[in-house]
């Protein structure tokens, strides 16, 4: 990480928290005529920034971080009895309740992985420089859910051939991944893309890699389109439920 101590309009320093060097020759931020601080209380301002790299966040949670921690593995524990799933297939909200209407599902939860920053926020992973992925981590009981089943739901879900996009969600975190937590599920993943590739005439794109650290997402997004999603209107999560899935709400 670069950190600089620069003075600007204040005689007192002010210390700038780099995540990747500036992109812009180095005399641009000498002759800024404002503090940046103040420009990073504007919130469009803000967004420029952390677009050209600054990385300023506004909580007091750590800055950019790109430790060891995010690229580990997924260390949480299920419940007893059950295990651990975990897909990427796009906008997490819709996925989400796909599988929250799945028989033996016990868990659903929304959140970040396969990126580089500890502790990223929704704005972070938006930013596109996280190489995070929206993804849903999915709790079942084995004995009454297969892991065959949820990968059927997976490739049903979503059009695995669009490279960083589902629809018109654009970006890396919307690419496709499976992320297995087990050399079984691994060799089913796998199996499971060539019997889908055979059905389709462009390539599969789907990334199958070991789970990583998961960081849950912030709270509003978890069961989001259950509680009401954009429009204040709740869809159902119930077991085997078929109605359409509006997207956002």
């Amino acid at each position: 990480m670069l950190l600089l101590n620069i003075t600007i309009t204040n005689p007192s320093p002010i210390l700038l928290s780099f995540s990747k060097k500036p992109t812009l020759p180095f005399s641009f931020i000498k002759i800024l005529p404002i503090s940046l601080f103040s420009l990073h209380s504007s919130p469009k301002m803000s967004s420029w920034l952390n677009k050209l790299g600054f990385g300023f966040r506004t909580d007091q949670s750590p800055a950019m971080d790109s430790s060891a921690i995010p690229q580990g593995p997924d260390d949480d524990i299920p419940a007893p009895g059950q295990q651990f799933a975990q897909f990427g297939a796009g906008c997490f909200w819709g996925v989400e309740l796909v599988y929250q209407r799945v028989a033996g599902v016990t868990k659903t939860e929304v959140g970040y992985s396969q990126g580089y920053v500890h502790n990223p926020r929704y704005e972070d992973v938006c930013s596109g420089t996280t190489n995070h992925s929206e993804v849903v981590r999915v709790q079942y009981d084995p004995k009454e859910c297969s892991y065959d089943s949820l990968l059927d739901v997976f490739w049903s879900r979503h059009d695995p051939t669009t490279p960083n996009r589902q629809g018109n969600d654009v970006g890396t975190q919307y690419r496709s991944g499976i992320y297995f937590y087990t050399p079984e599920q691994e060799k089913a993943a796998l199996e499971s893309r060539d019997r889908q590739q055979k059905l389709l005439n462009r390539n599969i794109v789907t990334e199958i890699l070991p789970a990583k650290k998961f960081y849950r997402a912030e709270e509003y997004h978890q069961q989001y389109l259950a509680k009401g999603g954009r429009f204040g209107s709740k869809q159902s999560a119930v077991k085997g439920c078929n109605d359409p899935i509006r997207c956002y709400g």
